[in-house]
């Protein structure tokens, strides 16, 4: 039987509501919380949130300007200081002292900030094809992708968009695994009009965003007490294969594994990275 999160919508600081679906798990151990990429949402956590809940609660936010969150009428606050602060919002919302951050992408770079600026918050940290240096490559590619027209008129045109975008890093998906994909990516607003579920001016700020700076070092060496595992899809074009050793040996206890036939980023639900994030969570103390 599938399980049905509870959903709830959290008003923020600045009036904005975000999503969230909350899995009811056990709460000996520490609680979950799934951050997604740049453009996703927590439809990507669908499959695997159930899972990681036989054992802890787990939570899969909205970004703001994602999925059901409200889209921001400034598009100027899609930046990392609001989902940062979003993310707290949630944790003290639901009462959440210290979690584990599942971050794909965008999600593991906000998981990476808000262990620095907040390291009482996270008990562990797995990064899902991200680290402290975007290569060039990757950002250039997904800054262009995110500014591509968002509509089509059905199913199987949302499909068929997903598979000519992302079939050289999934090779082995079927028409039924891109089906599934592309409900996850987009949404249907009215009949004969399927989106893209993200506002389009999310664009706008990752362009402003690609002048800036793409280290996040600092951060990174700010958690070298903190459990950390590292996923890195085989073919990455944003998380280098010289990167990952540079992170390695800058955290000696970093957990890293390496997803084959997938690029940026793994989707998580690959029997290894099941098996990486399952050997991880297991290395965890208790909640206390």
């Amino acid at each position: 039987m599938a399980v049905r999160p509870l959903e709830h919508l959290l008003e923020l600081r600045d009036g904005l509501r975000t999503y969230c679906r909350e899995y009811v798990g056990p709460t000996q151990q520490w609680p979950v919380v799934c951050l997604p990429g740049i453009t996703r949402n927590c439809r990507d956590f669908e499959d695997l949130a159930p899972e990681l809940a036989r054992t802890r609660r787990v939570f899969t936010p909205d970004l703001r300007g994602r999925g059901r969150s409200d889209r921001d009428p400034d598009w100027r606050r899609y930046n990392l200081d609001s989902y940062v602060a979003d993310v707290v919002a949630l944790l003290d919302h639901f009462a959440l002292g210290r979690v584990v951050i599942i971050g794909t992408s965008l999600g593991g770079i906000i998981g990476m900030t808000l262990g620095a600026r907040h390291p009482q918050r996270l008990a562990g940290l797995v990064l899902n094809d991200i680290g402290p240096e975007l290569d060039p490559a990757g950002l250039q590619r997904i800054g262009s992708s995110v500014g591509e027209p968002l509509s089509v008129v059905d199913w199987e045109a949302a499909a068929e968009r997903a598979r000519v975008g992302y079939a050289a890093i999934l090779p082995d998906y079927t028409p039924d695994a891109w089906q599934k994909f592309a409900r996850r990516v987009y949404r249907e607003i009215a009949p004969g009009r399927i989106e893209r579920d993200m506002d389009s001016n999310i664009a706008r700020a990752l362009a402003e965003y690609r002048g800036g700076p793409q280290d996040f070092w600092q951060e990174f060496d700010a958690l070298a007490a903190l459990p950390m595992l590292c996923l890195r899809g085989e073919w990455s074009d944003l998380l280098s294969a010289a990167t990952l050793q540079a992170m390695q040996r800058a955290h000696p206890q970093l957990q890293t594994v390496t997803i084959n036939a997938r690029g940026h980023t793994p989707t998580l639900d690959e029997p290894a990275s099941r098996a990486a994030i399952s050997a991880f969570l297991a290395t965890l103390p208790r909640a206390v």
